[in-house]
């Protein structure tokens, strides 16, 4: 157990590398070291001896003697680089073989393959970025849509871990002359309860701001499910390949041509999931593969989070279509005629559309979009995840623990309890306080290199 916490330790401070591009062919690859013998290693495979923090260097990646590429290298000192350690980015051609021979270089000469994660843990280690910033960083490199990439910069930038900042120096401060009154009652008189009363209203606003945030911030974060729903060939394969401006899925005149759930991811703002679905009819009508197609299409249709449901309006609504809309009238849902163009009037109470020549398909487009942007705000001021919404929802207990005790007149001492706990679960959001596993499950989540 003992030699297992040393080479923990050792680990932690030795020099890690990484290719921090995608492999595949491209025009520029990067090897990233972090580590005290980063400057060493580079020395002794990299043409150019003499290296300046903070000014690129121009020459040849070199295993002796014989060149293997032209490369940019660009050192940083300790401790102004991402890590906050001494840093070597080596840019080299953006061939495979080409970054995985450098980096198989630099293993040989001394670094060891960093883990997921491990750049960005280290610059949170060596107090570069709080652990909100850090969470940041892999919301950027993970985030589906441009928008939602845009709001996670914002937290990159400090937004959230200086709101949290803020309302931890209020509660600190309240602490401070509760504790003050408590440990120097000749000196220091308690605080007035209207004083904590003000108080802890004013954090619990502060935080229920936060919160209010928390859904926008899951559906940027994860996106929306729309699924396309029923009767065979009434045009939802049809509908699906519309939307996606593809032909992804096969469309023929056969019923239960669709066995299957399709899906595709459509960004509009926010991360879209597009669901085709088989069409749904009576069991005895279909075989054994179409009637797990069939209960596919349904446990879509109750995990979508809006509901497209499409009928043959050349045919009308007839008792087949109602049983379909009876399962969905609980959720966001479209109603949505199609073939239109076989008909002589509108059909009120639906979304008109011809799938064969496009009518009313930008309507629907504009609809949807419409809807999926109520889920969500244009401009979420706080990004959250389930980790620091579930953080700020403790801190919220326990500050509505405290509120009540105020209002009761209870001993001071014991409302200090409650704001000890609160700010405990703050600075779980920024990392001031944080356990191993709760640390090795947020960077397990990053990509090697970063």
């Amino acid at each position: 157990m003992l030699y297992n916490k040393i080479m923990n330790i050792i680990q932690e401070f030795d020099t890690i590398t990484a290719i921090a591009t995608p492999l595949g062919t491209g025009g520029v690859g990067v090897i990233r070291i972090s580590g005290d013998t980063s400057f060493d290693i580079i020395k002794k495979i990299f043409s150019k001896q003499n290296l300046e923090a903070g000014r690129i260097a121009h020459g040849w990646i070199t295993d002796n003697g014989k060149k293997i590429d032209e490369v940019l290298v660009l050192p940083f000192k300790a401790p102004n680089s991402y890590t906050g350690e001494d840093v070597i980015e080596i840019h080299c051609h953006g061939g495979i073989n080409v970054v995985r021979n450098i980096l198989d270089l630099v293993l040989k000469n001394g670094a060891r393959t960093a883990e997921r994660g491990e750049f960005t843990k280290r610059a949170f280690l060596n107090k570069k970025m709080d652990l909100s910033q850090a969470e940041a960083v892999a919301d950027l490199i993970h985030a589906k849509t441009r928008n939602f990439a845009i709001q996670s910069a914002k937290n990159l930038s400090g937004v959230l871990g200086e709101k949290i900042s803020e309302i931890k120096k209020e509660i600190f401060e309240t602490l401070s002359k509760i504790i003050a009154g408590i440990d120097f009652p000749e000196d220091v008189a308690e605080p007035e309860y209207s004083y904590l009363i003000a108080s802890f209203e004013k954090a619990l606003k502060e935080i229920d701001e936060i919160l209010s945030c928390a859904k926008s911030s899951d559906i940027l974060r994860q996106g929306v499910k729309i699924a396309i729903v029923g009767k065979p060939n009434v045009g939802k394969s049809s509908l699906f390949n519309k939307l996606l401006n593809v032909e992804r899925a096969i469309v023929t005149d056969i019923a239960g041509t669709t066995r299957d759930v399709i899906k595709e991811n459509l960004d509009w703002d926010v991360a879209i999931t597009l669901i085709d679905t088989a069409g749904i009819r009576k069991s005895d009508e279909v075989g054994k593969v179409e009637e797990i197609g069939i209960e596919y299409s349904k446990q879509s249709a109750d995990e979508a989070d809006l509901v497209l449901f499409i009928y043959d309006a050349s045919h009308g609504m007839n008792d087949e279509d109602k049983a379909i809309l009876d399962l969905i009238k609980d959720k966001n849902h479209l109603i949505i005629a199609n073939k239109c163009d076989l008909v002589s009037e509108q059909i009120d109470g639906a979304i008109n559309i011809s799938v064969e020549n496009g009518s009313g398909i930008e309507e629907l487009k504009n609809k949807i979009k419409e809807i999926v942007c109520n889920f969500s705000s244009d401009d979420t001021e706080f990004i959250t995840n389930k980790r620091q919404q579930d953080c700020l929802e403790k801190c919220r207990e326990s500050l509505v623990n405290a509120l009540d005790a105020a209002k009761a007149g209870e001993l001071q001492d014991l409302i200090s309890i409650d704001l000890k706990s609160a700010l405990l679960y703050l600075d779980e959001i920024t990392g001031e306080v944080i356990t191993d596993e709760i640390l090795e499950n947020i960077f397990s989540h990053f990509c090697i290199g970063k």
